[in-house]
């Protein structure tokens, strides 16, 4: 990547050589020349939300930032790059969406998420620690930023407006506003559940901001909801890519013997899955772990293995994280595990399970949907 100060060799994470996509954008670099161009004073505290892999924070190490993340992937891509350009640890402060932000900001970068809710709440919450000298510039693509992110920024923290577009890459510049009357934080958002889904028909859950369909239950959950295995004597399940937990909350409520692990590499999906669990009185043996799929996660160990895969990757179709979570369960499942997984009929996974685990069984479908089984022999 290209910076007035030099060019950075940045890598996503994992890194894969086969990987063509770039660990950075059009709107990281936008962001970069304009602070060197408008010589935007970096000496107080600098605070980058919604870095994706780090480009900006290692960019700017030289001024010690503070980057906010809710992906334990970018955390890690982070500290790989830091590494990689000889930064001193402890220069850059990583910090997650579940810690305190600074309490003092005077320049917030922020990288627009995909989640509009997510940037609802961290705007709310580092509003307080902006005051009327903060330089606050926003940054993405033109196709994510809309009409509805500006309201947000102007609605939080004050006046904006946008710059003209450059590769495709806009700015928003925001005026802080400390005397404004700011709305309450809606986040965690709490709903009941529908009749009809299994164990968890009529139950409650608990979604922090950011987390995919936060409002409702997603139709692709409610299909495997209505089909998930009816196992009974309890065994180690795995609730791979948990977002909010109601599949592993689903299995625990049916079989109380049962000893969940939650995993997922956002913070936020992590925290709702444990909320979400303890919310329906739920006091057995579980697990909340952010992380990268199933690393870490002993060989054999596993007896069932729930996913619902996701295919992008921020704006990049993928399917780069499904066969790594296909062949991160197929190694923690013990002989006789099951792998079942949901996804779009379109996007073929039968196959991929049929080439990893020899065996591929389809236990329902509809239109849209297909739930599969794979055993581990």
């Amino acid at each position: 990547m290209h910076t007035p100060w030099g060019e950075l060799a940045l890598t996503r994470f994992p890194q894969d050589p086969r990987d063509r996509l770039r660990a950075w954008d059009a709107s990281d670099e936008y962001l970069l020349r304009h602070l060197a161009q408008q010589e935007v004073p970096l000496s107080g505290t600098v605070v980058v939300v919604g870095d994706r892999w780090g480009a900006l924070v290692t960019a700017l190490a030289a001024h010690r930032p503070t980057q906010i993340t809710d992906s334990y992937l970018t955390q890690e891509a982070t500290r790989a790059n830091l590494v990689r350009h000889g930064v001193e640890p402890g220069t850059v402060r990583l910090l997650t969406t579940r810690d305190e932000p600074p309490s003092r900001v005077d320049v917030l970068l922020v990288r627009v998420p995909k989640s509009l809710a997510l940037l609802e709440d961290l705007l709310l919450r580092l509003a307080p620690a902006v005051h009327e000298g903060t330089v606050v510039v926003g940054t993405g693509m033109v196709k994510e930023i809309h009409t509805s992110t500006l309201r947000l920024f102007e609605r939080i923290i004050g006046p904006t407006r946008t710059s003209l577009a450059e590769k495709k890459a806009r700015l928003i510049f925001c005026t802080p506003e400390p005397s404004l009357d700011r709305p309450g934080n809606p986040w965690p958002y709490t709903y009941t559940l529908p009749d009809g889904i299994g164990a968890v028909s009529g139950r409650t859950v608990v979604n922090h901001a950011g987390v995919f369909c936060a409002d409702r239950l997603d139709i692709g959950t409610r299909f495997f909801l209505s089909h998930l295995p009816d196992g009974k004597g309890g065994g180690r399940v795995v609730d791979l890519g948990c977002g909010n937990g109601v599949v592993g909350t689903a299995m625990a409520l049916a079989n109380p013997e049962a000893e969940v692990l939650f995993v997922d590499e956002s913070f936020q999906a992590v925290a709702s899955a444990e909320a979400t669990y303890r919310a329906n009185g739920l006091t057995g043996r579980a697990e909340f772990r952010v992380g990268d799929g199933l690393a870490g996660v002993p060989d054999g160990s596993a007896d069932l293995v729930l996913n619902n895969p996701p295919f992008h990757s921020h704006q990049a179709t993928t399917d780069a994280t499904a066969w790594r979570m296909f062949t991160g369960a197929r190694r923690a499942l013990g002989p006789g595990g099951e792998l079942w997984v949901i996804g779009n009929r379109h996007l073929g996974y039968h196959l991929k399970l049929r080439r990893l685990f020899g065996n591929s069984q389809l236990v329902a479908s509809d239109p849209k949907f297909v739930v599969l089984r794979a055993v581990k022999r």
